[in-house]
């Protein structure tokens, strides 16, 4: 697995890289940088709104800072976002958290 520093590295290659901005969101929220991963989440869902995962990992950080109404605000729009994708495995994941926090 990519350390930080070399997604850090790589993303200095291509910014946008929607794919290199999760895993480097994902990476710093698993090690509790959580501020870092809504940062490097954000920036992954411009470069692609599309990115179901992004949403649900982003609410994920968003809840360990205790920032729960926020986090429903971001499953909700991942949730629509899935839909319109037709991702079905996604909009399930989402909701079970949105339920989780309502």
């Amino acid at each position: 697995m990519p350390s930080i520093q070399d997604l850090e590295r790589l993303l200095r290659d291509d910014p946008g890289d929607a794919f290199l901005l999760y895993g480097l969101a994902h990476e710093y929220a698993r090690t509790g940088r959580h501020d870092a991963a809504i940062e490097h989440y954000d920036r992954c869902l411009v470069a692609d709104p599309g990115m179901s995962y992004a949403y649900y990992h982003k609410a994920r950080s968003l809840v360990a800072l205790g920032r729960a109404p926020e986090a429903v605000l971001v499953l909700r729009a991942g949730i629509e976002r899935a839909r319109a994708a037709n991702d079905s495995h996604a909009v399930s994941e989402l909701v079970a958290m949105l339920d989780e926090l309502t």
